[in-house]
């Protein structure tokens, strides 16, 4: 991007306290900030389940007292194209989707970024807790300072055009830190709670919102024998590892544990159900959509990897054993990985990449793995 205010940084302002503190933070460094609220959902149903307005005046509130101007943008369309639209597509093919991490990509890193350069900024900013920095003479995505509030997980899908003109301000500040800056700083939203979810969804319930877009075929809840159990609602409601809301009552003949979601039989329309967590663990997965953050590194590849942001890095191996996709195989098994969701690779605190989950097993004992 290119202005002839070379310090002209927009900063996405969701309304949230870490937004608001990135914006702080680029206004005392002397540049030029302005923010941009994004409304990426048309709440059309009358309900006050999507808290856009509120976030929007939360955003105003902190724009006036840091005397920056405030722009909005409506990409609600391009939001149910490029994001929710396959997130639909996912849960209907019975996969469990990730749109935060199509959403960094196709809104945040795309759209907001294509708005904010015609309006002249040079760079742009988000609330992410996420570092960019040169290593090795390459531009680099790294893990944010604060273990528990990183966020590169969600960024793995961005490329390097995407990163190379934004900023991370809070990259290297604790959580802690950037509550005690805004509540210094006066801002109204110092103790605002994070944002959870998605704002289309908001607090209602996940399955009552899904039954607004997808279809209802119920079918047999099986065991692992294949002995019926009951009868599931239909497979898009379903999440693998999920126990709660099977609706499994005493089973004669078995004992009183928790029923667990172990598969889906997509063909037969069955949903596979277990009392052994054990069942739920794996150590291999194949992985599609493949996105390195920059040249795609020689496989195999010693690294860590997760298949969720909140877990801790894994040690894996990671080979092309056809092309468009990799295997990943773990040293230890891996609880509940599910098809839809992202696998992300490190190579200590730097992210490499990572891509789509299309599915999971276990290593048979012929398969060599890598030293």
């Amino acid at each position: 991007m290119h202005s002839l205010d070379s310090n002209h940084i927009i900063v996405g302002m969701s309304g949230g306290v870490d937004s608001s503190v990135a914006a702080l933070l680029l206004k005392r460094q002397g540049h030029r900030v302005s923010g941009l609220f994004m409304k990426n959902w048309d709440e059309d149903d009358g309900e006050p389940y999507c808290t856009a307005k509120q976030d929007l005046e939360d955003a105003t509130k902190v724009c006036e007292r840091i005397g920056i101007e405030l722009h909005t943008a409506n990409f609600a369309a391009e939001y149910w194209d490029d994001v929710f639209s396959a997130f639909l597509r996912e849960y209907e093919a019975g996969r469990t989707p990730n749109p935060d991490v199509l959403c960094n990509r196709e809104i945040k890193f795309k759209q907001f970024a294509r708005y904010a350069e015609a309006l002249g900024a040079d760079q742009t900013a988000t609330g992410h807790y996420a570092r960019i920095a040169m290593r090795g003479g390459r531009l680099r995505l790294l893990k944010g300072a604060d273990a528990g509030k990183d966020q590169s997980y969600f960024l793995q899908a961005l490329n390097i055009d995407q990163l190379s003109t934004a900023i991370f301000p809070l990259g290297d500040m604790k959580k802690t830190e950037v509550r005690r800056i805004a509540r210094k700083q006066g801002f109204h939203n110092h103790g605002k709670k994070d944002s959870t979810g998605i704002c289309f969804i908001g607090e209602r319930r996940f399955r009552d919102f899904l039954h607004r877009y997808l279809p209802h075929n119920p079918g047999p809840m099986v065991d692992e024998a294949g002995v019926t159990l009951g009868e599931h609602i239909g497979l898009p409601y379903y999440t693998r590892g999920q126990r709660q809301g099977l609706a499994v009552g005493g089973v004669a003949g078995r004992r009183e544990a928790p029923w667990y979601v172990l598969d889906k039989d997509m063909t037969a329309n069955r949903l596979i159900v277990t009392q052994d967590p054990a069942a739920l663990c794996n150590d291999r997965l194949i992985a599609s959509r493949l996105n390195w953050l920059g040249e795609p590194p020689p496989l195999p590849l010693r690294c860590t990897a997760k298949v969720r942001h909140r877990q801790p890095d894994q040690a894996a191996w990671v080979s092309c054993d056809k092309p468009g996709s990799v295997t990943v195989r773990f040293d230890t098994p891996q609880r509940a990985i599910t098809p839809g969701q992202y696998v992300c690779f490190y190579d200590a605190d730097i992210c490499l990449g990572g891509g789509v989950i299309e599915s999971f097993s276990n290593v048979e004992a012929n398969i060599p793995v890598h030293d």
